[in-house]
């Protein structure tokens, strides 16, 4: 069997769709070459050469310490913070979703699908409302300044939209599954564990990485409610970039910028496919 010719309207799809991500991959190019010059390579060059060699100095003082004024200390402390708040927010954020999904599209109450709709405000909500409440909450809880405090705070900006991602992939869950095994006495939590939850890998998929994604780069709610101590890496990446300094580091910000995106690239380059196929599976049906 012979292959199809290539047809002039495909060969310019495949042209259009190559420029596009020619376009979009040229940020980051620049990021990764201008990374691994000197200062001197950086004002003499232009941005597209190519390093004369490969220099990691930029990305060791990125990493430890990239300037000598008060809060200099590199990148490190808030990649850590970072990773200690964004994999809980994640986790509890992904269950509690799972378990409002379950019950708003399976375990019908009174006045359930009104509290469905309140919950979609949150998705619509801009979060610049929530601060100065917020603030309070954290503050009678004790948790001001906190990683445990900002892991509060994601978990509950996060509820709203993992409940509508799990509520809408459990409505088409058959009928059926569920009511067979309450005819077997099989109670909430025990249909909910072996049967609604094994069937939950694509929603859940969906669910971690855009949670992770959405917590890892998020800066309203890392700059509003961090302390000295607890700052997330999108903090710590805004004051080395604005760090004053007679000569400006372009290849320290440069480093520094790509170990911030890192995890979430890793996190579509690992799992992107499971992202799809969540999505295609009816994560964001309505």
């Amino acid at each position: 069997m012979t292959a199809k010719p290539f047809s002039f309207g495909r060969i310019v799809v495949y042209g259009v769709l190559l420029v596009a991500a020619l376009f979009f991959l040229a940020p980051m190019y620049v990021m990764l070459v201008t990374s691994f010059k000197d200062a001197a390579e950086i004002r003499s060059g232009n941005l597209l050469s190519l390093p004369q060699s490969l220099n990691p100095d930029a990305w060791h003082l990125a990493w430890n310490s990239a300037c000598t004024g008060v809060d200099c200390r590199g990148l490190q402390p808030y990649f850590w913070n970072s990773v200690f708040m964004a994999v809980p927010a994640v986790l509890i954020s992904t269950a509690w979703g799972a378990v409002n999904g379950y019950v708003l599209s399976m375990w019908k109450f009174r006045g359930s699908e009104v509290l469905f709709g309140f919950l979609l405000f949150g998705v619509f909500m801009p979060f610049q409302v929530v601060l100065l409440p917020m603030s309070q909450v954290l503050g009678y809880l004790g948790l001001s300044s906190s990683i445990a405090g900002l892991v509060l705070v994601h978990c509950l900006a996060g509820m709203a939209g993992t409940t509508l991602f799990f509520r809408n992939y459990y409505t088409a869950v058959p009928r059926e599954l569920v009511n067979a095994a309450r005819i077997d006495g099989a109670g909430f939590w025990r249909i909910f564990w072996r049967i609604v939850l094994p069937m939950s890998t694509p929603i859940m998929m969906v669910t971690l990485i855009w949670q992770f994604t959405n917590i890892w780069n998020d800066f309203l709610f890392g700059v509003a409610f961090s302390g000295a101590d607890s700052k997330p890496i999108t903090v710590g990446l805004n004051n080395m970039a604005n760090t004053t300094s007679s000569v400006k580091n372009y290849n320290v910000d440069m480093a520094a910028a790509i170990i911030a995106g890192l995890p979430t690239m890793l996190v579509y380059v690992l799992a992107g496919q499971y992202f799809l196929k969540g999505l295609t599976a009816g994560a964001v049906k309505g």
